[in-house]
């Protein structure tokens, strides 16, 4: 039996198309709810010994919505607490879009996360400026919206300061370091910022935004990602280290390969070698 050249070329083309469809699928269906408990020590330059340790729990691009359901949501919170982390910080991203619907159940379903020394939360650029923020601060969590707080770890200090996602310029944030210790954390909810952080010898940025890339290809990678300059992980510049968390939900299709949610648990410590588990 003669194969021509046609025949060839649509049996490749339905091979293609049944991987895509395949891997969508699986994505959909599975992946995006396979949650992840990412553990890293992070090197911190300067890092006092009593910080030594601290353990902080991160959680970050929740995006309540139809296609998040509040038992995503609650999976994630979950199983942060049972990591028994020092210190809680959200990420931004707590419903998509904006979606006051939402806002509401988001701020319920994280409202039994607890730690020693608090719960902190930034905002995303899918979040308004007062609801959101006010739905959250009723269940305790301290909102950082272009602010810095401090908190006494094993009598040292440590600041957390907290940048909206529209805040940008580095004299902006420098202005929200006035006064505060060599021990800084920035909280900036896109990764974008480690430029600025770096400039101004932050040591220590905690971001989320990217969602990890949430569809990464063979070769080609976290094409949706690439302008970022730390797509999940760890990352460094200069002397500012950073960590990007690839996020509990999804935004665009409600899909992740090879990019699963996860939460994170990092253990600081003085400046060192990099593991992650």
């Amino acid at each position: 039996m003669r194969v021509t050249r046609r025949a060839v070329l649509k049996g490749v083309l339905a091979t293609g198309v049944g991987a895509v469809t395949g891997c969508g699928a699986y994505g959909y269906l599975y992946e995006r709810h396979a949650l992840e408990v990412t553990r890293a020590t992070i090197p911190v330059i300067g890092l006092p010994p009593a910080l030594g340790g601290l353990r902080i729990g991160l959680l970050t691009d929740v995006h309540r919505s139809r296609w998040v359901s509040h038992d995503d949501v609650m999976h994630a919170v979950t199983r942060l607490m049972e990591e028994r982390p020092d210190l809680i910080v959200l990420g931004g991203d707590y419903v998509t879009w904006g979606d006051r619907d939402y806002v509401r159940p988001s701020a319920d379903a994280l409202e039994p996360l607890s730690a020693r020394y608090g719960v902190f939360g930034i905002l995303g650029n899918h979040d308004d400026d007062h609801d959101m923020p006010a739905a959250l601060a009723r269940n305790g969590v301290v909102m950082l919206k272009d602010a810095r707080t401090r908190v006494s770890v094993n009598g040292e200090a440590l600041d957390l300061v907290g940048v909206r996602f529209w805040t940008r310029h580095a004299a902006d944030i420098a202005a929200l370091l006035r006064g505060s210790t060599a021990t800084t954390i920035l909280l900036a909810h896109d990764p974008r910022r480690l430029a600025e952080a770096a400039a101004l010898r932050i040591p220590l940025v905690l971001s989320g935004h990217t969602h990890g890339g949430q569809v990464v290809l063979p070769v080609l990678g976290a094409i949706a990602a690439e302008k970022f300059p730390v797509i999940a992980g760890i990352g460094r510049r200069d002397r500012t280290t950073m960590f990007v968390s690839r996020g509990v939900g999804t935004i665009y299709v409600p899909v992740r390969i090879n990019c699963p949610p996860e939460v994170a648990v990092l253990t600081l410590q003085p400046e060192g070698g990099v593991r992650t588990a």
